[in-house]
């Protein structure tokens, strides 16, 4: 065989070569994006399949606990004549603010009495304040505070997708501006009424073991774990365990 034809076989291998290493490379990518999109595909689906669990699950919640809603409201209007809302800016998914609802638990003028009790607060990281015999605290704020009926207001959060049913609960901004880029990995999801750590001691957990236990319902979130959460969190409220 002579030279040039050994030139023409070698140059008829390298482009057979590079044909099958381009053919590969356009399987590979095929399959990244193939993949991409069925991820994208799955995510949405759970995103819907939650907001309709979140939607029908506080709809429920609202007609069946109206007349204890009514109850509430009446009984934190005859105490003291105050508001029967109190209306607190949070911190939600991705760094969204939204105004949180709860039922009024403490006196009117709770936050303008708040500086003068930092010096007993409980919670040793700073972050978070907590007083376990909050003296702000009302007689009727002290029974729906144990029993959680405080937090029944946010299913109109839910309703309006503000929050979800389930998730890591929503820091207010002076809490975030404390928070290093670890402590915002909680902010990745939609802040919820009950969670992980609700229903594993409430108050009884600190700001890291709160944050660590975010973040695994964040890393594992299903729509099986947040009826499981949801299961769970009746006997947490029932017994006031871990409750302030």
């Amino acid at each position: 065989m002579s030279p040039q034809q050994v030139r023409l076989l070698d140059d008829r291998h390298r482009r057979l070569a590079g044909g099958g290493l381009e053919w590969a490379r356009r399987r590979t990518i095929a399959r990244l994006v193939l993949r991409r999109l069925l991820w994208r595909c799955r995510v949405q689906l759970s995103d819907r399949l939650k907001r309709a669990l979140d939607v029908a699950g506080a709809l429920a919640l609202v007609l069946a606990c109206a007349p204890l809603l009514v109850l509430i409201a009446v009984a934190i209007k005859l105490e003291d004549g105050g508001p029967v809302l109190f209306r607190q800016v949070r911190v939600g998914r991705h760094g969204r603010r939204f105004v949180m609802l709860k039922f009024r638990s403490m006196v009117p003028d709770a936050e303008a009495r708040k500086a003068d009790l930092l010096a007993l607060n409980e919670m040793p990281d700073g972050i978070l304040f907590k007083i376990r015999r909050d003296p702000r605290v009302t007689r009727v704020g002290r029974i729906i505070r144990k029993l959680s009926f405080d937090e029944l207001p946010q299913l109109f959060n839910v309703l309006r997708g503000e929050m979800s049913l389930v998730g890591p609960r929503p820091p207010v901004p002076s809490e975030v501006a404390l928070y290093d880029p670890a402590h915002r990995r909680r902010l990745a999801a939609m802040p919820g009424i009950t969670g992980l750590w609700q229903i594993s001691g409430r108050n009884n957990i600190d700001f890291q073991g709160q944050v660590q236990l975010d973040v695994t319902y964040i890393e594992r979130q299903t729509l099986a774990l947040d009826l499981a959460i949801l299961v769970r969190t009746i006997p947490a409220v029932l017994t006031g365990k871990g409750a302030s």
